[in-house]
C-alpha cells in the first residue's frame, strides 16, 4: 500500500479474518486526515472488498487517538487550482458512495474525534459504535469553509434542524449527544470498543449473506424513492427473498422450532 512521504508505514491497513474485514486509517500523526493518497487507498480497498465473497461485514476505524479529522487542509492549501480541488472532492464523494454501495454492511468503530469529512465517514457508514471520548463536528464553518459534502451524509442521518445546527455552528457533539441524535448506534468505554464492534459484526455475519446484501441495497434504493415506488421496490424484494432457499430454511426452522441450518 502507498505511504506518505514523511513515513514508511502503510497509510491504510486491511485485516481479514472470520468473514470480517477491518479497514484502519493509519495516519495517526495527522489524525487520519483524508489525503488524496489515503482516499485512493480506500477506493482500492473497497473495490476489492466488494468482490470478496468471503467478507460478510466491514469495520472502518482509525489508528491513534482520532477516527478521522477530515480532509488534509495542508494538502488542500498547497494548491490554488480549482481543478485539483474538484478532483479531490469528487474522489472523496466516490469513496463515500462506495461505502453505501458496498454489498457488505460497514460499521464505523469510532475511536476518537470525527470532524468534517471524518464525521461524513461516520454518517455514511451503515452502523457506528463510538467510544465515550469521541466527539463529532462539521467544523469547517469555523474556518469559513462550509462543510458541503459532509452535509450530504449528515443530513441523511440526523433530523434537518440538528444537521443544520452542526453545519452552521461547527459545534462539537459528544458521543452521547451524537447517539441521541442518530449519528451513532452505541457508545461504549474505549476498552470495550473492539469487542462490542466485533460482536455486532459477528451477529450480522451469521445471517444469510444474500439477504443482508440485497437488503442493504433495497434500503438505500427505497430511502430516496417516493412512497409508492418504495413500497413497489420492497414488495418485489420480498418476493425474490422468499424464493431464496436460505430464507425458506429460516422460515421452516422457525415453524419447526429449531435452529436454521445455513
Amino acid at each position: 500500500m502507498a505511504a506518505d512521504a514523511t513515513q514508511t508505514e502503510a497509510i491504510l491497513l486491511v485485516d481479514q479474518r472470520d468473514g470480517i474485514a477491518t479497514v484502519t486509517l493509519n495516519r495517526p500523526r495527522q489524525y487520519n486526515a483524508l489525503s488524496q493518497a489515503l482516499l485512493l487507498e480506500l477506493r482500492d480497498a473497497f473495490t476489492a472488498l466488494a468482490k470478496d465473497e468471503n467478507v460478510r461485514v466491514v469495520i472502518l476505524t482509525g489508528s491513534g487517538k482520532a477516527f478521522c479529522a477530515g480532509h488534509d487542509l495542508k494538502e488542500i492549501r498547497a494548491s490554488d487550482d480549482a481543478g485539483t480541488h474538484h478532483a479531490l472532492f469528487s474522489l472523496c464523494s466516490e469513496v463515500m458512495l462506495q461505502i453505501t454501495r458496498l454489498p457488505q454492511p460497514v460499521i464505523a468503530a469510532v475511536n476518537g474525534i470525527a470532524t468534517a469529512a471524518g464525521c461524513q465517514l461516520v454518517a455514511t457508514c451503515d452502523l457506528a459504535v463510538a467510544v465515550e471520548e469521541a466527539r463529532f463536528a462539521t467544523s469547517g464553518i469555523t474556518l469559513g469553509f462550509f462543510c458541503g459534502t459532509p452535509g450530504v451524509a449528515v443530513s441523511r442521518s440526523l433530523a434537518r434542524k440538528h444537521a443544520l445546527e452542526m453545519l452552521f455552528t461547527g459545534r462539537f457533539l459528544d458521543a452521547r449527544e451524537a447517539a441521541a441524535k442518530g449519528l451513532v448506534n452505541q457508545v461504549v468505554p474505549a476498552a470495550e470498543l473492539e469487542d462490542t464492534v466485533l460482536a455486532l459484526a459477528r451477529t450480522i455475519a451469521e445471517k444469510p449473506p444474500a439477504a443482508i446484501q440485497e437488503g442493504k441495497r433495497l434500503f438505500y434504493r427505497q430511502l430516496e424513492a417516493p412512497l409508492d415506488e418504495a413500497y413497489a421496490l420492497a414488495s418485489e424484494f420480498m418476493v425474490c427473498n422468499l424464493a431464496d432457499p436460505a430464507t425458506q430454511e429460516g422460515i421452516d426452522a422457525f415453524i419447526e422450532k429449531r435452529p436454521p441450518r445455513w
